[in-house]
């Protein structure tokens, strides 16, 4: 979940569709409350041009209108269907390529030991801003790779996103095959099928994929998340640069309710717990583990 840039020129909307500063504010409180997302005073132009689509489709004549829809606490569809206009979902297939070498070379042997340990072959990840599927799905390539279902493996993720629109894409799994160059070789032909006849010019997730990550709306502004249990990994990349500080405590503070003992928080490139927790330590590119658990001489540069 992302929240992105636009300007007044992309608008294209009639002359008479203005939004008063007093207006924007009950807007940007509004979404404040519902999502934890903090709209600066500059993004009157972003909020106009990421609802204007939304205002033609229902004829709605003034944003001032549109409020009154969205205010009534029994809008909750389309108080959805405004966050999901103001979130922008910006993701590929194995995005930061330094975290998941980090998976293989230290959160996969921790595993590892964990279950020659406890002899349990349970590994859970969440990928909790999914957005339209790439980030689960590849989480669940690596996972798979190393922790194959055959020998008794039990892989699951779950992926979870705000916006109802980016789950609906990522539990299709379809994809045009200029997405298929940022998947290493040998997960593509093995976790990926390639579309013939009607699908050429396509790729789509196989069914090992399938069977192991799920998808369910959940929203990280809420008191209580719904996933069950613990997981030893939690991706929460370029979510929290949107929270102010007192929004970003809670909802790391909400997570670590959902972290493993000697689990790993991975977060985006601008992001860091180092203001936000004391009970996470940084143990490699913007991944943190809790303090307690870490393991002296495990920390990377950053």
């Amino acid at each position: 979940m992302n929240v992105g840039r636009s300007g007044p020129q992309a608008v294209g909307l009639p002359s008479q569709w203005e939004i008063s500063d007093e207006l924007f504010a009950r807007f940007r409180d509004l979404i404040y409350r519902e999502a934890g997302i903090a709209l600066t005073d500059g993004k009157q132009s972003l909020l106009i041009s990421r609802l204007a689509g939304r205002l033609r489709e229902l004829g709605t004549t003034s944003f001032e209108e549109y409020w009154r829809l969205v205010e009534n606490p029994a809008s909750t569809d389309e108080r959805a269907r405004l966050l999901d206009r103001i979130c922008t979902n910006e993701t590929h297939f194995f995005r930061d390529p330094r975290q998941f070498q980090f998976l293989d070379d230290h959160a996969f042997p921790y595993v590892e030991a964990e279950s020659a340990r406890t002899g349990s072959r349970r590994v859970r990840a969440w990928s909790a801003a999914c957005s339209t599927g790439e980030e689960p799905y590849s989480i669940a390539m690596a996972m798979l790779h190393r922790f194959p279902r055959s020998v008794g493996w039990q892989v699951e993720v779950a992926a979870t996103d705000l916006s109802n629109k980016v789950l609906a894409l990522a539990r299709a799994g379809l994809w045009s095959m200029d997405k298929a160059t940022d998947i290493p070789l040998l997960y593509r032909k093995a976790f990926m099928l390639r579309g013939v006849g009607s699908q050429a010019g396509k790729m789509k997730v196989g069914p090992e994929l399938r069977e192991v990550v799920s998808f369910a709306r959940i929203n990280l502004n809420d008191a209580r998340y719904s996933v069950t249990g613990t997981f030893d990994l939690i991706f929460c990349r370029n979510v929290l640069i949107y929270f102010d500080h007192d929004s970003k405590v809670k909802v790391v503070d909400r997570l670590m309710n959902h972290l493993a003992p000697g689990g790993y928080l991975f977060l985006g490139y601008a992001e860091t717990t180092t203001t936000i927790t004391d009970r996470l330590g940084s143990v490699g590119p913007n991944v943190y583990r809790r303090v307690s658990d870490a393991v002296a001489g495990h920390a990377l540069a950053g």
